[in-house]
């Protein structure tokens, strides 16, 4: 069996502006489907896409894999974080001593009422344990900052405090290649656009 591949795209640019978007379902902006498109460009040969469920992931794949004839799944356990009571505000409108405690130690500092990062990064990794299992040649993941930050914070072996070390732009695309076992999966490139 040859060596498997899986790119992971985080969406683009969002309606709405920048601030804490976890469970907020806003759809991507003009700019955002452009920075999608060009992200995926070249369409080398993905046989599966999985995506996000939320509305800016999802709706690009649904219509990437209508135009490409590939099946597309939707996986809840590559949802953003829910950021509870800072889900959908911007950042200046969080008191500044719990922003900065949170961009500190992302893995420990929890905004109130927000998912746990044990209890993220404990759902994002079983779906990506999950798609690694899969035979499929080379799959297309559309979803998340956070989601791409946990993956490669775990592939990479770096502690969870890290995450916020790895940046992951709108539309940055991330490939790994996956070896049959006992192989490790490697990252083959990180880059936006």
């Amino acid at each position: 069996m040859t060596d498997r591949y899986l790119d992971l795209v985080r969406h683009g640019e969002v309606e709405g502006g920048p601030c804490f978007r976890g469970r907020s379902d806003d759809p991507l902006s003009g700019l955002g489907w452009a920075q999608m498109s060009q992200a995926v460009a070249d369409a080398p040969t993905w046989t599966h896409i999985i995506s996000s469920p939320l509305k800016r992931c999802a709706d690009f794949a649904e219509r990437f894999a209508e135009t490409y004839k590939l099946p597309l799944e939707r996986m809840d356990a590559l949802r953003e974080r829910d950021f509870g009571a800072w889900d959908g505000v911007p950042t200046h409108e969080i008191p500044p001593d719990d922003l900065s405690r949170f961009w500190e130690a992302p893995a420990e500092f929890n905004p109130p009422e927000a998912e746990t990062f044990t209890d993220f990064r404990a759902r994002v990794l079983e779906g990506w344990h999950q798609i690694l299992r899969r035979p499929d040649p080379h799959t297309l993941v559309i979803t998340h900052g956070g989601v791409i930050r946990t993956i490669l914070t775990d592939l990479l072996m770096m502690p969870p405090s890290a995450l916020l070390l790895i940046e992951v732009p709108y539309a940055c695309r991330t490939r790994i290649r996956a070896p049959e076992p006992p192989g490790r999966p490697s990252l083959v490139f990180h880059r936006g656009n």
